[in-house]
This record gives structure tokens, sequence and C-alpha cells, in this order.
């Protein structure tokens, strides 16, 4: 589970390091839905070996034993970043200010 203090600091354009029982997920931050309730969910997308992976974290989750935020947003007006998806890196690191 995620603690309060940490869950205020993932916002969208956030990049992130989640460890759960596999393996860590490093990514950025595209979407936070439903706030604080019991089906909340984070949605973190990440390009490996060229494919953009996206994976949909719940926030309640057990499975879920940390979470580090590596860097947070300069400049984001926006809740939803799914145009991100059609942009490449160097787009993104210029639109967003974010380092991937």
């Amino acid at each position: 589970m995620i603690d309060e203090k940490t869950l205020k600091k993932i916002i969208p354009g956030a990049k992130i390091k989640v460890y759960d029982n596999s393996t860590p997920f490093e990514g950025l931050v595209l979407a936070r839905k439903h706030g604080k309730e019991a089906g909340a969910t984070i949605t973190v997308r990440s390009v490996l070996a060229g494919v953009g992976v996206e994976k949909i974290f719940p926030v309640n989750s057990p499975l879920i034993s940390k979470v580090e935020i590596l860097s947070s947003p300069k400049k984001i007006h926006r809740s939803k970043l799914y145009f991100v998806r059609k942009m490449s890196a160097a787009n993104i690191r210029k639109k967003l200010g974010v380092s991937l």
C-alpha cells in the first residue's frame, strides 16, 4: 500500500518507480484515477525495447511494497496525459519539462 505522504506527490507527469512482487517498474505517470477510493489506480508508462508499455497499479494493493518518486513535473496543466502515447521522448521532455 502507498502511504498518504507519497500519494500526494504522485501526480501526472511525475517519474516514479513502483516495487511490486515481480520486478520494479519505472516510468511516467499518465493518469491517476478515483482519488483515495478503494478502487483508485495510477497508470504508469515506460518504453521497453522500443515498445511502449503501460501498467495500471491499484493504489490500495498490498502487493505494492514501495514507490519512489524520481522526479516531479515542472509544468503540467492536465490531469490525464494520454497525448504522450504518440510523442517521442525528446518531444515529451520539451513539452512537459520532465527527464525520461
